[in-house]
């Protein structure tokens, strides 16, 4: 395979090969991500074209973002059980055959099968569990660094498309948008095909700071024990309030982000009377902001301690929030909240998952946080249908925002609650 070529030169050179996976699955996320982020631009245009109600196309995003979160556990046991490039194809293709077959549809309930279910499958089985997972398995130092490039190509993905996905919707369509996201998919697919490999052991490699290669995981379990086992995982960590503390903080975090700004922000923007692509082109300068902020974040979970850095991030999201619902949308106001908001779109997340390998071990981290995952896009999915049953209601997002930047302050004071971990869970247990 051309992973042990490659493996074999870098090692001559005291580069471990890790590097080339974290590159591959950042590229590999960038491009879903950006397939995730698309939705946001067919909002206008579907509702255009076909006389859809926002509220009912907001339905079927909220689909999408559910099962983009509640597949992430099973994720993480498919990744064990089938391995991750494997995995990660499958998903690749699902991707691609709901974009494409979605060219066709006619009725309202064709986008949600294919946005809500086909889409919202794929991109579940390649979110952040799947960042999570390689940087446990590939990294025991610089573990930190890892997880905020991961996140950020997660979430800069869904930003950084935008305004060239809009630029082509409102110029050739939303068809032709969508093709050039499936054209990205294809080029990430391949780089998979090359160069991912499940687990170091697999080139006889240890992790990036060990000194010994360690045992790969094991796949002789029967299908459906790996099936069962994110659910007997949940049974085991739900007894543990840190557990359930961390779920609900990412709540707040998926509603404030993904669910509202991401999905809503084009159409709360053109309420203000701008353009999609000058409004996409405001959340790619958020996406630039949170690059930087979540690699900081990253090597900031390294160094200090965790649940403080929660504390600030979220309660400084949520006063940009509070901010932005009072600020007249002018360019000055929208330029301060593009920057203080982007810096902290996902800043969140190396600490959540620095705290849940802190607290249920490496082993289990992956299958822990997948379910914390699931929180944050059961919140996503609830701002997502929310703000959108807002807007038909009272015409306008600006309690969306309101209510999203107070939820954030609850959970600033409530992530000083947890409890510092003294010494990370064997990963035995």
């Amino acid at each position: 395979m051309l992973s042990n070529t490659v493996s074999a030169w870098l090692s001559a050179r005291n580069i471990h090969y890790g590097w080339v996976v974290v590159v591959t699955t950042f590229l590999t996320m960038l491009a879903t991500a950006g397939a995730m982020g698309s939705a946001g631009v067919l909002i206008q245009p579907l509702h255009q074209e076909f006389g859809w109600d926002i509220a009912d196309i907001s339905f079927a995003m909220a689909v999408r973002l559910v099962l983009f979160g509640l597949l992430g556990p099973f994720a993480a046991a498919f990744m064990t059980h089938f391995g991750v490039r494997q995995v990660v194809c499958s998903a690749l293709l699902l991707i691609m055959s709901g974009i494409v077959l979605s060219f066709f549809m006619q009725e309202v309930w064709q986008l949600v099968l294919l946005w809500g279910v086909v889409i919202g499958t794929g991109t579940g089985m390649t979110a952040l569990v799947l960042g999570a997972t390689v940087a446990t398995r590939w990294f025991s130092k610089r573990r930190g660094l890892v997880i905020g490039l991961m996140t950020a190509s997660n979430a800069t993905g869904q930003l950084v498309f935008l305004p060239l996905l809009a630029a082509l919707s409102e110029a050739y369509g939303w068809r032709t948008a969508l093709t050039f996201i499936t054209g990205v998919l294809v080029v990430a697919m391949v780089l998979v095909m090359l160069l991912m490999r499940d687990h170091p052991a697999d080139l006889g490699l240890p992790a990036y700071g060990d000194t010994q290669p360690g045992p790969a995981p094991r796949r002789d379990q029967a299908f459906l024990t790996t099936l069962v086992s994110p659910l007997k995982t949940l049974r085991e960590v739900s007894g543990r309030p840190v557990f359930w503390l961390l779920f609900g903080t990412f709540f707040v975090c998926g509603l404030s982000t993904n669910g509202l700004i991401q999905t809503h922000w084009i159409s709360i923007c053109g309420d203000f009377g701008m353009t999609a692509v000058t409004a996409a082109g405001t959340l790619a300068v958020i996406g630039i902001f949170d690059f930087l902020g979540t690699i900081g974040a990253g090597w900031l979970s390294d160094r200090y301690d965790n649940r403080w850095l929660l504390f600030w991030f979220y309660g400084l999201r949520g006063l940009s929030l509070l901010y932005l619902s009072v600020s007249g949308f002018g360019f000055t106001e929208l330029s301060v909240f593009a920057i203080f908001y982007g810096l902290d779109w996902v800043a969140t997340v190396p600490p959540t998952v620095k705290l849940t390998a802190d607290s249920f071990g490496r082993e289990k981290a992956p299958l822990v946080f997948g379910w914390v995952f699931t929180g944050h896009q059961l919140g996503a999915a609830t701002a997502a249908f929310g703000a959108g049953w807002l807007r038909s209601d009272y015409e306008s997002y600006m309690p969306a925002l309101q209510m999203a930047g107070l939820m954030c302050i609850l959970a600033a004071l409530a992530v000083v609650m947890l409890r510092r971990p003294t010494a990370a869970v064997p990963a035995s247990a």
